[in-house]
């Protein structure tokens, strides 16, 4: 474990224990509410995490590298962005993938363009979202989000 993660627990540790201490019953209530919901999302994390393993597994690396490496960063960055767009998994399962597929040989504008449409274009809620704020919001939110989503991914590459 790095140094940030040990960080991160023992914040995490001391929270919990002053929380504990400030009110048990709520604390004890919350930690069974938490539960219950990790438990109703632990099928899908582990089948995402599944799906992600027999991917890597049976994809070649130069077949990952060809297609979504420096050779091929255009055409890679928008399908990742389409896909991130219409992708509905959590944040931090996603982050583990494109770990994986830079590891693998991805060129990391794909990966940025992926992460940052997931969590900023939303074409599965548009539904939702047309419903509650309008036709012209909804629609203006996801494109202006899909192009800002471009254009982080294209600075991640110039940067990194």
């Amino acid at each position: 474990m790095d140094i940030f993660t040990i960080g991160f627990l023992v914040i995490a540790l001391v929270l919990f224990l002053y929380s504990l201490k400030k009110d048990k019953t709520r604390t004890v209530e919350a930690m069974k509410k938490s539960r219950g919901m990790m438990g109703n999302m632990m099928s899908e994390i582990v089948a995402i995490i599944f799906l992600i393993g027999l991917v890597l597994h049976f994809v070649p690396p130069e077949t990952i590298s060809e297609v979504m490496g420096a050779g091929n960063t255009a055409w890679s960055t928008f399908l990742a962005a389409v896909a991130g767009s219409v992708t509905l998994i959590p944040a931090f399962v996603a982050f583990p993938l494109v770990g994986s597929l830079v590891d693998a040989g991805a060129s990391i504008i794909p990966g940025v363009a992926f992460l940052t449409t997931l969590t900023m274009v939303g074409a599965v809620t548009f539904p939702l979202e047309k419903q509650e704020f309008g036709t012209k919001f909804a629609l203006t939110r996801n494109l202006l989000s899909f192009s800002f989503a471009l254009l982080i991914a294209v600075l991640m590459g110039v940067i990194l």
